[in-house]
């Protein structure tokens, strides 16, 4: 029987050879080849010259294999795994056919390459050890040696960098950014080159808002709805190209990569924190990764208590006499937001992978505001009046959204197509009640009080489809091309009211509104990049068309019901892109780009109804709003010296026709005819510019002090073809930020930034897309009380500020970090606006949730195991580290 073993084994292993091969006799259904995994490889890697094991060392097996579709022979990886803790290794379910090459590599050692192979030894005279020897084959203990040099790039390359830029785009790392764990995406801004953030958490790019994006796509979620900690990086593109949206004309895109690990194996943190206030912060994030499932998921609940004070005062011109108002505001702001995010990708093969992720926000706020309020007649003799003014609030918003995407790589590298659908809804619904009472003296008791009730409600609806096809015709050339379109839909409701002597609320319809709006954007594009030694270009050209629609339903001066409709449609317009880069000598380069953009009016800027919910602050919108063209170009310069060290010097002009800017028109009072009462709409100026020059610079001053420094100056100019209205001088203005981070003994890291931003003057109307930073999510009924009065002129004083936080990592493997974060640390983040046009004249200062302190646990968990999912697409799960970005690049 002994004798009998090896011949047993020998013919089987004969007949599953038989069954792999075509026409070989392989039973229907069964993949033949499947059966001749049956080889077994495994060993020790050792260091050389101490002959211990190396824990993580990666193993890979590679077999030279026939590509039907390419006719070649491609090197495939068919089998790999990280070492344990004592450096072993074991590859299986191998075929036992053919010729192998083993590739070993380690952070630190060199790599290693070794042909291997199994021993089919069968015949006469051999037994079954001998023969099951053959198939499962020890390696031995394999020794590897030490690189000096991968050493030393150790030390410098092992974290990532603060900031990274590339040809279009410049991309800030959150994970290096400490000041800002626990908070919201506001609090990431605040450190991000090129952007300056006020104290309500509004963004502005060079001047301007630009369009939030989130993971390559608009978004409806506002800054203040995104956790900080789901966060990976922040992209911030100052030029779009052709393949991206023409809109937000006057300013770039801020792209946010949300966290989402492809990492085969299962890994996650925890994250827990609280405030000097004791509002509390908790989250998390898992990603699980096994054989053709990758499933991530993360939430994060934040509690808020935010208190400011202002003060303004307001010389009004419009009435005779005149009058002067100095107003006194303190706010208290107590809620909540949650955000939830989940999905998995589906690796149907090879080439082909299907994602499906969703997200859900809810929050719930209540501000309460006080206001003492001064009125001063300045007739023949001055006589004052005396108020107060109390608001107290509530509103909650949802945000649903929901991704579908489609992923196909063909045979040749970089060549690919994508589909994806992309759904988000949301809504929103608030109550507001304004008590106002008359005084006899600054200090004296509240009388005859007046209240006003505000209910409101509404709802955003956007369904996005996008297709997009990149091939790289030589290895040097690439064409892209892509369709896109987005339908958008507002619905909204506001009814005002006030309290009778009975406390019984009486609607005044006039005052109220019921609209509704909608509008298409459709879109197509075409770029071609090449490259010639060290010189590379991009040319694109890109169509859209858009057209809206809206309805308002409100009560006419006569009591009637009154339906207003309003639309516009504009063809098809043309956006050209050029970027052009030439590598110089000594790790130098030089870009240039241009390319023209457009801004389509927003709703709440198109919308013609005078919102009378604060009656210190009308508001109103102009339907006949046309969109704006900007025209945009930068030259940039980049070095990279000393290692490590970078600069960039970018030098760029925008010019926009037609610009969307706000101001104001005096006109008789909906209640009171006799009086005038001023309106904040917006109209379509003649022209403006925007020239500025920008440093980047990042310096690994010593091991332990690492600088990023941002230094913009800028100047900006609005032309006003109405003889009416005045010119407003341009300003020269500069912005400067400095990030420090330092790395000191026993696992302690600090983080000191700070910004200073000069007189500058008030940005236009902002973007009509996605707005810049931490208003209000559209859908209608979100009042705001107590900001700065909208102006056509005026300037924001000089303001300054300083965050500090410290991280204390510990545990093996520094799993766990406690974060302390100190922002505003000397109270000088104020913002004073001054504003003033033939009607008024106007200054308001607001300080914001001074010298905060937040305390911020996190731990990480999980373990990378490619043992555990054998996936033969090693390349593809390298790729799929790029997941979260290659949105941006579609």
């Amino acid at each position: 029987m002994k004798k009998l073993l090896p011949v047993i084994l020998m013919c089987f292993l004969a007949t599953n050879l038989w069954a792999q091969i075509p026409g070989g006799g392989g039973r229907p259904g069964m993949g033949g080849g499947q059966n001749m995994n049956m080889g077994r490889f495994y060993g020790k890697i050792v260091d050389s010259k101490t002959n211990k094991g190396i824990e993580a060392v990666s193993v890979q097996l590679i077999q030279s294999k026939f590509d039907t579709v390419s006719k070649k022979r491609n090197d495939v990886v068919i089998g790999g795994m990280f070492t344990n803790k004592n450096g072993e290794f074991s590859l299986e379910n191998l075929p036992i056919m053919g010729n192998f090459k083993l590739k070993i590599t380690a952070i630190g050692y060199k790599t290693l390459e070794q042909k291997v192979a199994f021993e089919m030894k069968f015949g006469q005279g051999t037994d079954m050890t001998q023969a099951i020897a053959g198939i499962d084959k020890d390696l031995g203990n394999i020794k590897i040696e030490e690189d000096a040099k991968v050493l030393e790039s150790v030390t410098v390359t092992g974290t990532k960098p603060l900031v990274t830029s590339s040809i279009d785009r410049k991309v800030f790392n959150v994970e290096k950014n400490i000041t800002s764990v626990g908070g919201t995406a506001v609090d990431v801004m605040k450190n991000v080159p090129s952007l300056n953030v006020d104290i309500d958490g509004n963004v502005t790019l060079r001047n301007n808002a630009p369009q939030i994006f989130v993971d390559g796509r608009p978004t409806t979620l506002t800054l203040d709805q995104i956790p900080a900690d789901a966060i990976q990086s922040v992209e911030v593109i100052t030029n779009p190209s052709a393949k991206f949206d023409a809109s937000g004309g006057t300013s770039g895109i801020l792209n946010i990569v949300l966290k989402k690990n492809r990492k085969a194996g299962y890994n996650g943190n925890l994250r827990a924190g609280i405030d000097q206030r004791g509002r509390f912060n908790l989250g998390g994030d898992i990603n699980v990764r096994q054989g053709k499932i990758n499933a991530f998921a993360s939430a994060n609940y934040n509690q808020r208590k935010s208190i400011s004070t202002g003060t303004t005062d307001r010389l009004t011109l419009v009435n005779a006499p005149n009058t002067f108002l100095l107003q006194n505001d303190k706010n208290i702001s107590l809620g909540y937001f949650a955000f939830m995010r989940a999905g998995f990708d589906y690796l149907i093969d090879n080439r082909n992978t299907l994602t499906i992720s969703g997200t859900y926000v809810n929050g719930k706020f209540q501000p309460e505001s006080n206001s003492d309020i001064r009125v001063d007649t300045l007739g023949a003799t001055t006589t004052s009046s005396f108020s107060n003014r109390f608001n107290k609030s509530t509103g909650e918003f949802k945000n649903k959204g929901g991704l579908l995407s489609f992923k196909h790589n063909f045979a040749k590298a970089g060549k690919e197509w994508t589909a994806d659908l992309n759904y988000n809804k949301s809504n929103n619904s608030n109550s507001n009640s304004i008590t106002t009472s008359k005084r006899t003296s600054p200090s004296g008791p509240n009388l005859f009080p007046f209240q006003q009730l505000i209910a409101g409600g509404g709802d955003n609806q956007t369904i996005t489809m996008q297709t997009d096809y990149a091939d790289p015709i030589t290895a040097n050339s690439k064409i892209e091309f892509g369709a896109r379109a987005q339908l958008r839909s507002i619905n909204s409701e506001n009814i005002i009211s006030f309290v009778d002597n009975q406390g019984n609320p009486v609607k005044v319809p006039q005052l109220s509104s019921k609209y509704k709006n909608s509008d298409n954007v459709y879109a197509g594009y075409v770029t071609f990049q090449n490259k010639i030694k060290n010189f590379g270009y991009q040319i694109g050209l890109r169509a859209e068309s858009s057209e809206y629609n809206g309805e308002v339903n409100t009560v006419n001066s006569n009591q009637k019901d009154t339906v207003l409709n309003y639309s516009n449609s504009f063809p098809i317009s043309l956006f050209p892109s050029i970027f052009l880069s030439q590598k110089l000598k000594n790790d130098q380069e030089l870009q240039f780009n241009v390319s023209r953009r457009i801004n389509r009016p927003n709703f709440f800027q198109l919308f013609p109804f005078t919102d009378y919910s604060d009656t210190l602050n009308l508001s109103r919108g102009n339907a006949n709003l046309v969109p704006e063209f900007t025209y945009s170009g930068e030259l940039s310069y980049s070095k990279t010296y000393g290692g490590n060290n970078s600069l960039i010097i970018s030098a760029y002009g925008k010019y926009t026709d037609k610009l969307i800017t706000r101001f104001q028109v005096a006109e008789p009072s909906a209640l009171n005819p006799s009086d005038s009462v001023l309106i904040n709409t917006y109209i379509n100026a003649n022209s403006s510019y925007v020239t500025g020059l920008e440093f980047i610079n990042r310096q690994v001053v010593t091991k332990w002090w690492d600088l990023t420094s941002n230094l913009n100056l800028f100047t900006s100019k609005i032309n006003v073809s109405d003889p009416s209205l005045k010119q407003q001088d341009n300003v020269y203005s500069w912005f400067l930020k400095v990030n420090n981070s330092f790395k000191l003994p026993k696992n302690f890291s600090v983080q000191v930034s700070g910004d200073y931003q000069s007189k500058t003057i008030l940005p236009p109307g902002g973007s009509g897309g996605s707005g810049g930073g931490g208003g209000r999510g559209g859908g209608g009924g979100m009042m705001m009380f107590g900001g700065a009065q909208s102006a056509s002129q005026g300037y924001i004083r000089p303001n300054y500020g300083m965050d500090i936080a410290v991280r204390y990592d510990f545990l093996k493997e520094k799993r766990a970090s406690l974060t302390l974060n100190f922002s505003d640390v000397f109270r000088t983040r104020r913002a004073i606006q001054y504003s003033y046009n033939d009607y008024f004249q106007q200054t308001y200062d607001r300080l914001r949730d001074p010298q905060m302190v937040r305390l911020t646990f996190a731990y990480r968990f999980g373990k990378v195991d490619m043992n555990l999912f054998k996936r033969k697409n090693l390349k593809s799960m390298g790729e799929g580290m790029q997941g979260a970005t290659d949105g941006m690049q579609q």
